[in-house]
């Protein structure tokens, strides 16, 4: 059952970025968002979290429509957005960052639950709770970063460039536990340019200036064809499977 439907989606910033988006993600499926920089990738994903108000068309959560809402509505009903750049609090402690991604959830008994679970995903940051974020590697900040999202207890969750800046391990590890957050029950769209992210797609889609190329199942799209066809032989790669993908009619 589709948890989020797309359907006809248009954004700009005076100009046209998404020009007729049309597709669903299922609860509980992984769906990666692949495309070379510029084709809309951030757009959509900062759309369905309400940063940015759509042009037109649909979108459909958990059957009601969402489109235009604000972000701080969307978190409230299950949406939340790891933004791309981390942008976590440097000045503030791992745990004053998750506490402020707890803001819709006051409970002390809620929140401490939620966070125990955030240091299971995320080890290193229950071993430095008390350290300035602004401290952490980048991998750290990206770990903070998705486990602050997670603090809303999100229903589906938008992780924007996962493995920016990473190296192939670093991004491995980051992979590795978005999928273990999928696999307890939360819906994730990662935006990616890494084909090391494959192996853990329920879901691939594909643009390309605003427009979706492709949209097909994780275990049907192989890494090297994926950075021939669509991304230009610039992905990164960290373990790609050999499949190849039908390119999606225009």
């Amino acid at each position: 059952m589709a948890l989020l439907e797309v359907r006809d989606l248009r954004a700009g910033y005076g100009f046209p970025v998404l020009m007729g988006l049309d597709f669903d993600v299922d609860e509980g499926e992984t769906a990666v968002l692949f495309g070379l920089n510029g084709a809309g990738k951030t757009t959509t994903v900062h759309t369905i979290a309400g940063v940015k108000r759509p042009d037109g068309g649909s979108i459909v959560f958990d059957g009601e429509e969402v489109g235009g809402k604000p972000p701080n509505e969307l978190v409230r009903m299950g949406i939340s957005l790891c933004p791309e750049g981390r942008r976590v609090f440097p000045e503030l402690t791992i745990e004053q960052n998750l506490r402020l991604g707890a803001w819709t959830k006051r409970r002390g008994s809620e929140y401490e639950q939620t966070k125990d679970l955030v240091f299971e995903y995320f080890p290193v940051l229950s071993e430095r709770a008390a350290q300035p974020a602004g401290t952490l590697s980048g991998g750290e900040q990206q770990m903070l970063a998705i486990g602050r999202a997670m603090m809303s207890q999100p229903r589906l969750l938008l992780v924007d460039e996962a493995s920016l800046g990473l190296s192939p391990l670093l991004a491995q590890t980051v992979f590795k536990a978005v999928n273990r957050i999928n696999k307890s029950g939360t819906t994730v769209i990662i935006v990616e340019q890494n084909v090391g992210v494959l192996p853990y797609a329920d879901r691939v889609l594909i643009l390309e200036k605003g427009t979706l190329v492709f949209s097909g199942k994780g275990r049907d799209v192989s890494g090297a064809d994926l950075r021939a066809q669509y991304l230009g032989g610039t992905a990164r790669s960290t373990g790609p499977r050999k499949h190849k993908p039908a390119r999606a009619k225009r």
